[in-house]
């Protein structure tokens, strides 16, 4: 039975606001949280009937507030269920990552995913999913064996490989909130890896040489280490995981180091948050990102590094990531070495610090870090693909009723 929370309902200011504090202040007319399929199709009956949005929300953090509306946020969290057998896992749509995983880890298994335990698993799976086993096992997406959607008319299907293989295509990589309501996903798992966690540190004033050695090194390593960078005001941060050996080719010694094998969920949880500022409080972030093909030369390096107005991130691909064709999924970004984002809480600065970094970019932005600012968003972020996913989206939702900026 769908829960309807209106702005006189006790639970509704606690429940309306997403998890990006930016958007905390977006009001909707009602947030409807669904336990099943059949809910989630009388609520989009009732918000066509009324000429309202809909906005499906499982974790809320878009970085463009697409987890927000005016209109009828479609909560799923009540749909939070994990079922394991025979090396499949079951998953509500509503599932939060913390506990996606303690239920996985129950049983001995995992699926490649990201580290943030609030993160919603189907928001994380429709936009692709990045995460420390991606370079060994892929995108989260790539473990997607079908989906149960609800489509704008109320129809409910299960896509697969076999059954609607055009919407299942389409719904790994570019699925978040533009063809329906996802509400169950079935996931391939993987045995929990015997894995060692590594956390490195280095003074700011190294940063150039650091992401130099970096991005010649960790995009190209072998597949079972996946080492991310992270560059604050006051520090430099290498961290994340192998199953097999470790080593760490930096021209310059670190401050700091701890290398240790730990229990996977264990591990999973230590890397949450490294470098954070304990006293930053709720950050009022956003992002501006690219993918890389190849290395940045040192002085665009220093001029990034001069001008940044808050942290850098660099995440390395390549390994299984790439060995996927880019027209296997709706998820284009098959051919890069690293994807590189700015976060700060002026979009203006951000765009202005990005720019010199342009013409050595692929173009092309990872959908769950959405830019409002980009002048072709589509092109950006489904590259080849864009084709295709109109064709779906034709098909699936003609009347476009799934729509919001930057949608196909």
């Amino acid at each position: 039975m769908t829960r309807y929370l209106r702005p006189d309902s006790p639970e509704y200011e606690a429940v309306r606001r997403p998890a990006m504090p930016q958007y905390g202040e977006v009001r909707p007319a009602v947030i409807a949280q669904c336990e099943t399929p059949a809910d989630v199709a009388e609520v989009l009956a009732e918000a066509r009937k009324e000429g309202l949005p809909v906005v499906p929300r499982s974790g809320g953090h878009c970085f463009a507030g697409r987890s927000s509306t005016t209109g009828v946020v479609l909560d799923v969290s009540p749909m939070s269920s994990v079922e394991v057998s025979d090396d499949v896992a079951v998953v509500g749509a509503g599932t939060r990552l913390s506990r996606l995983y303690d239920a996985l880890d129950a049983v001995g298994v995992t699926i490649p995913a990201g580290c943030g335990p609030t993160v919603g698993i189907a928001g994380l799976t429709l936009g692709g999913g990045i995460g420390v086993l991606g370079r060994s096992h892929g995108l989260t997406c790539d473990s997607l064996l079908a989906a149960e959607v609800v489509l704008a008319d109320g129809r409910i299907v299960t896509c697969s490989a076999e059954q609607d293989s055009d919407l299942f295509w389409a719904l790994r990589g570019a699925g978040g909130g533009q063809f329906g309501v996802v509400t169950r996903l079935w996931f391939s798992t993987l045995p929990t890896p015997v894995a060692t966690r590594f956390h490195l540190t280095w003074s700011r004033a190294d940063a150039v040489g650091v992401i130099d050695s970096w991005q010649h090194w960790a995009p190209y390593a072998w597949d079972e280490l996946s080492a991310s960078l992270r560059v604050t005001a006051t520090e430099i941060h290498l961290f994340g995981l192998t199953t097999g050996e470790f080593s760490a080719p930096m021209e310059v010694s670190p401050t700091f180091a701890v290398v240790e094998q730990l229990p996977y969920r264990r591990l999973k949880e230590s890397l949450v948050g490294l470098g954070d500022d304990p006293d930053a409080g709720e950050s009022m972030a956003v992002s501006k990102s690219e993918f890389f093909a190849g290395p940045l030369p040192v002085a665009v390096i220093e001029e990034l590094l001069r001008d940044a107005p808050g942290d850098v991130n660099f995440t390395p691909m390549g390994g299984a990531y790439n060995r996927v064709p880019a027209t296997a999924t709706a998820f284009a970004h098959r051919d890069t070495a690293f994807l590189l984002e700015l976060v700060g809480t002026d979009r203006a600065k951000l765009a202005q610090v990005f720019s010199p970094l342009e013409p050595y970019g692929t173009g092309r932005v990872y959908t769950n870090f959405p830019d409002p600012t980009l002048d072709d968003a589509l092109t950006a972020y489904h590259g080849e693909n864009l084709g295709r996913l109109r064709e779906v989206k034709r098909a699936y939702d003609p009347e476009g009723f799934f729509t919001f900026p930057q949608s196909l």
